[in-house]
């Protein structure tokens, strides 16, 4: 089941009192709300998704080969029975490095610097690169009855959602494995599911900072 699927794959249908207008995103979007770095459902699921950097465990040697698949399978032993780990693969984006060289191409006095700067462009912007994938790697679980949240509140939940989140990090740390950990994780969040949601426009139609408020002023908030 892909990061999509994750969100999209049951009915969206909310348990609140307020219901949305008829052919909105609203009425469609199967997200209630987003606090504390966790993904809140409208069929109150409780989501967590953290993005992890890659090693390519093939460069170390067969003892650390090793001493990372033992502390793997260490953590699989007390992961989240829901955990699934998910790769987004996308085309690579070269028009920011484009532009930024087509910049310096127009500062350059130099003419023969400048058709280097352009031949650049045309063999890596727009030629090598334009061709090549991006990989994303993330790891997703949701609340289950077994974690036992404290009063069985919603930031109750959260909390121990985070909980299994840290956990993950000290295990994936020792296997040589980065979670990332975003100064504004809800944030973080938001800007992935506007990616998720609209695959194309998200490239070129970036979302403005202070964006979470924004939405949260004018849809209110998820509440107990």
């Amino acid at each position: 089941m892909g990061l999509k699927e994750w969100l999209f794959g049951a009915p969206a249908k909310s348990k609140s009192g307020t219901e949305p207008f008829p052919n909105s995103i609203q009425a469609w979007l199967p997200v209630k709300n987003i606090i504390g770095g966790v993904v809140v459902t409208k069929d109150d699921r409780f989501i967590k998704i953290l993005e992890v950097l890659p090693v390519n465990i093939r460069l170390l040697s067969p003892a650390e080969q090793s001493a990372i698949i033992e502390t793997y399978a260490a953590y699989l032993k007390i992961a989240p029975t829901s955990m699934s780990i998910e790769v987004r693969t996308q085309t690579a984006d070269t028009s920011e490095y484009v532009a930024r060289m087509r910049q310096y191409a127009a500062g350059e006095e130099n003419g023969n610097c400048r058709e280097m700067i352009e031949d650049n462009i045309r063999e890596i912007g727009e030629g090598i690169a334009r061709d090549a994938l991006w990989h994303r790697f993330f790891i997703i679980f949701e609340y289950e009855p077994q974690m036992k949240a404290a009063q069985n509140s919603v930031h109750g939940i959260v909390e121990r959602l985070n909980e299994e989140a840290d956990t993950a990090r000290r295990y994936l740390d020792a296997c040589e494995l980065e979670v990332l950990e975003p100064r504004f994780s809800d944030n973080f969040l938001l800007q992935l599911l506007y990616e998720i949601i609209n695959k194309r426009t998200s490239r070129r139609v970036k979302l403005p900072e202070g964006v979470f408020d924004m939405t949260t002023a004018i849809h209110g908030v998820y509440e107990e």
